[in-house]
């Protein structure tokens, strides 16, 4: 396949693409805000809104009371209520919804209410979780091997902590939802959501209607990164209740600081381990317990914690370990999905322990990496038992090796920070296995529609969302590619849950493999009868018609693709077509923590070089490259752009996006003036890219390899390259206490720390 430019390009940048905002609003729309709880753990002892309905614009406030069906949003465990009821969990809980004239009148009345709270206890961390044996689920624990007697019969052994702060997911278009009362009860919602089945079941739940009543559509996101896979039905839910009792349309759009302080972010990480190894590095036997923050109910909690599990080995064979997992409930905002889903939390916790092994055995953090690495006939097996049989790290990390000459720069950073008292430059190769696929094994199916106009234009629609990660480009590239059409004739439609129903979320990575398939599918079974039409005007064989550069050629006769469609339709051929795909291989035992999550790996490394100053903490880009496996790219151009946006993106996670809560239980950090995300100024001004040419060895879509969420590791080189530059403040012979994010005040301290340690 080739570079093509992304579908909607033209219209992002002239500003014509419609989000749901965009949308021209039907007469007598209403608008909701909603009204915030202020205490982190409380009963609402009264709650007088006399203000609120007597305020300016106010048709009517909604509480409990005004929910026809389950006050429930949660995604799997029935523990998140639409709005609080008699208990507020978390500073910045709806308690109420106003619905008014305006946009404006809505959210200024939402602040009128008169609330009184007789305060409960608060869990406000990971750690005051686990000491209560506060969790939102039971705890999961993998064990495989004897890993207490492989640490005890190991030469050396090292035990310690490590922390990795939480994310926001900062989409450009924060949550929104427009919700449209239809004849018969029906209720039509535009949500901007990642998972518009989800949205339709809650609707409908909330409503108290059959899910044939609902629908939801979404032609595209501002952004998503896993923040719209669950957590946008509590604002869809609210849209409709309001839109149903009104019999009036609703929009309900948050601002930024309401949506930063409802909506749940990237689950944050504690975490304790002890590993055992030889002088060497080789890893003899570990033992990691995890902690999250999952906040105050279950969301998706259970399968991040499940996938932090399974990516605690990243690229690494471990014979013998102990892994346990626990999603620690605190009174914050739920936490939820986020690019990665729970996978670099877990895969940084092992490239930490690597590198604390590297320096106590005085080796290059690369060489004992490699010597770490999953073999490619033998410690091939993973820790929940499966196979890895596509492991391409050896080849991929020793090109990347070569081509960013990281021997020599190694060299070069050691006699650099030698003269240097003051400005340490550090220097980090990391690696990346990523399983492709969801962990809950009936997620993994997609479907699709195909329609050929008689003018050999072509219409498509699949269950996968476009938020600007170019799934509509791909698939519409695939779907051209089956027809042997120009990319041009193809068009793809708004996710809408009355074209192709039960879909799965689009996320894990998955939206390519799954609805690229499925639409693969739809089009090969037109094509397959239009072979067969032509065989019977022109004659010859169905397997030698050849479909391509817009023509058909069938036993020595050629003509263009729309004219044997129209053919086609007056011999009353059949010109559209449904598709589906399910990702086959997958089994997986959720009691024994064994089997195969994951159709496949992606993989991974990245090389970053950083200069820091350890007498401010401030530091900079000096060069990163990148090499990531796409397997056989569908589309190189949108590819890199994952690629690169991932590793930013990632960067930001470990660097400078910091969540920080005062002792109130209230999110400080709730806007752009007090939440850093990386600028233009933070990329990187040498910046190296590449796409390693691989072709997948399963049967994915033309062989390509998802590339949402893998290259966002490839951020923790950034992380361990200032962590390099911190050890040689003590000429690599002290671990630096560095927790992520490498804020300026966490590099000052740990700095301080190494200072004041080798003095000792």
């Amino acid at each position: 396949m080739s570079a093509k430019p992304h579908e909607s390009a033209h219209l992002h940048v002239s500003g014509e693409a419609v989000y749901i905002d965009d949308i021209p609003e039907l007469y007598g729309t209403l608008y909701a805000a909603l009204g915030l709880s202020e205490r982190t753990h409380a009963r609402i002892r009264s709650i007088d809104l006399s203000k609120v309905h007597a305020a300016a614009g106010v048709v009517t406030v909604l509480t409990t009371r005004d929910i026809p069906g389950r006050n429930d949003c949660g995604p799997i465990i029935h523990d998140d209520p639409i709005l609080a009821d008699g208990v507020v969990q978390y500073v910045g809980q709806p308690m109420f919804a106003v619905v008014a004239e305006t946009v404006i009148a809505a959210r200024r009345a939402a602040r009128l209410a008169k609330v009184e709270y007789d305060d409960l206890p608060a869990v406000m961390s990971p750690r005051e979780a686990k000491a209560q044996q506060s969790f939102v689920l039971p705890p999961i624990h993998r064990v495989r091997g004897a890993p207490a007697a492989a640490m005890e019969a190991a030469p050396r052994r090292l035990k310690g902590t490590f922390s990795v702060g939480g994310q926001e997911q900062f989409y450009l278009e924060g949550q929104i939802s427009y919700a449209v009362p239809k004849e018969n009860a029906g209720m039509h919602v535009w949500c901007s959501t990642q998972h518009p089945t989800e949205m339709q079941h809650m609707v409908a739940h909330a409503l108290n209607l059959q899910s044939n009543q609902v629908v939801i559509e979404v032609r595209r996101m501002g952004g998503g990164f896993g923040g719209k896979e669950s957590q946008s039905a509590l604002f869809a839910c609210v849209a409709a209740i309001a839109a149903r009792q009104l019999n009036r349309p609703v929009k309900l759009r948050l601002d930024r600081d309401d949506d930063m302080m409802i909506t749940g972010k990237r689950h944050c990480f504690e975490y304790d381990y002890e590993v055992g190894f030889d002088d060497e590095g080789l890893i003899r036997g570990v033992k990691i317990e995890m902690v999250m923050r999952a906040g105050f109910s279950a969301d998706l909690s259970g399968p991040v914690a499940a996938r932090a599990l399974c990516h605690i080995d990243n690229a690494y064979y471990l014979s013998d370990v102990d892994v346990r997992a626990m999603a620690g409930k605190t009174n914050t905002q739920s936490n939820t999905a986020f690019r990665g889903f729970g996978g670099p939390q877990g895969a940084i916790a092992m490239e930490n322990i690597i590198d604390n092994i590297a320096r106590e055995v005085n080796k290059d953090p690369l060489d004992v990496r490699k010597l770490n690495f999953y073999g490619r006939t033998e410690r091939n097996t993973t820790h929940y038992g499966m196979t890895v049989e596509d492991n391409v790290i050896h080849e991929l990390v020793a090109e990347l090796e070569a081509s960013s000459d990281y021997r020599k720069r190694r060299t070069a950073v050691r006699d650099f920070n030698a003269k240097s008292p003051v400005l340490k430059k550090g220097l980090a190769l990391t690696p990346v296995k990523f399983g492709i696929s969801f962990n809950m094994v009936h997620y993994n199916q997609a479907g699709a529609l195909v329609h050929i106009y008689t003018d050999g234009s072509v219409l498509v629609n699949h269950g996968g969302t476009e938020m600007g990660q170019g799934l509509n480009t791909k698939v519409a590239q695939v779907v051209a590619a089956e027809l042997g059409i120009s990319l041009h004739h193809v068009r793809c439609t708004a996710t809408d849950t009355s074209k192709v129903p039960n879909t799965s979320a689009t996320a894990a990575s998955t939206g390519s493999d799954l609805n690229g398939k499925a639409g693969q599918d739809a089009a090969r079974q037109i094509k397959t009868r239009l072979a067969e039409f032509a065989t019977t005007v022109f004659g010859g064989k169905i397997e030698e018609v050849v479909f391509a550069n817009d023509t058909v050629s069938a036993n020595g006769n050629t003509l263009t693709f729309a004219e044997l469609v129209l053919r086609a339709n007056h011999a009353r051929v059949q010109l559209w077509s449904d598709g589906f795909y399910a990702t086959p291989k997958l089994h997986w035992d959720r009691n024994t923590l064994t089997g195969r999550p994951f159709f496949y790996f992606a993989y991974g490394a990245a090389v970053s070089e950083v200069i820091v100053d350890t007498l401010t903490g401030e530091w900079k880009y000096l060069r990163v490259d990148l090499l990531h496996d796409a397997g056989n790219s569908i589309n190189p151009a949108i590819d890199l752009g994952q690629v690169e946006g991932a590793f930013i993106q990632g960067a930001g996670w470990l660097t400078t996006e910091e969540l920080w809560w005062n002792k109130d239980g209230k999110l400080m950090t709730h806007a752009p003036s007090t939440y850093k995300i990386p600028a233009v100024n933070d990329c990187p001004a040498d910046f190296r890219a590449a796409l390693y040419k691989n072709a997948n060895v399963e049967d994915t879509i033309l062989r390509s390899k998802a590339v949402g969420e893998p290259p966002l590791l490839l951020a923790f080189s950034v992380f361990f390259a200032i962590r390099d530059a911190i050890a040689s403040v003590a000429d690599y012979r002290i671990n630096p206490p560095l927790n992520a994010p490498a804020t300026g005040e966490s590099i000052m301290r740990a700095v301080g720390a190494v200072r004041l340690q080798q003095r000792a």
